[in-house]
């Protein structure tokens, strides 16, 4: 098992070894196996990018996410011109829902608020703009309308999971409160975590998930 200064020094090459990131913009913490990342970026894709990266590390088992968006005098935006490049985002974007979804800018602030069928959609929403020159973060506030029988979701889910090569079925359990699916259990990896997460909502009818997974190395 890693100790937290071989944690650290994983994260730190993990960061510069993403050709996007700067690493000596991003600092890094490590306090039993908690990983703080802090520092300034240029760009939200940066400060997604940064997160992302240290998820992949084995052995971390939570992230702090301190990065500040700054951007440059080139990268200034204002919210008309995000708004308005964010609509033509969604409009090329085959899988957002873009009559359903509707977008408001506040200083740089991009929220995205509506309905979708799928988490996917969602998703994919906020994707979309996230690389917006000018975005300095990201509210994504859309809805999910249920389109299922909630008896069945628990079950649909279940079977996803143990159809999975990279789930570990046995070690989750799964309970539904109405179209919300509450899971518990351990991942070996936050890899593995966002498979459950992922396969969880692939369901049909699921609009809130409750993730109490804990990571274990």
């Amino acid at each position: 098992m890693k100790n937290d200064q071989q944690l650290q020094q994983d994260v730190m090459d993990e960061l510069k070894w993403d050709p996007i990131l700067n690493a000596s913009e991003i600092g890094v913490s490590v306090k039993k196996g908690i990983v703080t990342l802090s520092g300034y970026v240029n760009s939200y894709s940066k400060k997604i990018a940064a997160e992302s990266a240290a998820k992949r590390v084995k052995g971390v088992s939570a992230i702090a996410e301190d990065i500040e968006v700054r951007l440059g005098l080139d990268d200034e935006r204002n919210d008309t011109e995000i708004a308005e490049a964010a609509l033509d985002a969604l409009k090329w974007n085959s899988n957002v829902p873009n009559d359903r979804i509707k977008i408001k800018v506040e200083n740089g602030w991009l929220i995205l608020e509506g309905e979708a069928d799928w988490q996917y959609q969602k998703d994919a929403a906020a994707n979309a703009v996230r690389d917006i020159t000018g975005v300095k973060g990201i509210s994504n506030l859309v809805m999910l309308a249920p389109k299922a029988d909630v008896s069945v979701i628990e079950k649909n889910i279940r079977r996803a999971l143990q159809r999975s090569a990279d789930i570990e079925a046995n070690n989750i359990d799964i309970r539904t409160v109405g179209n919300k699916v509450i899971i518990k259990g351990k991942a070996r990896s936050w890899a593995e975590r966002s498979e459950i997460e992922r396969a969880a909502w692939s369901s049909p009818g699921v609009t809130e998930i409750e993730d109490d997974l804990l990571i274990t190395t």
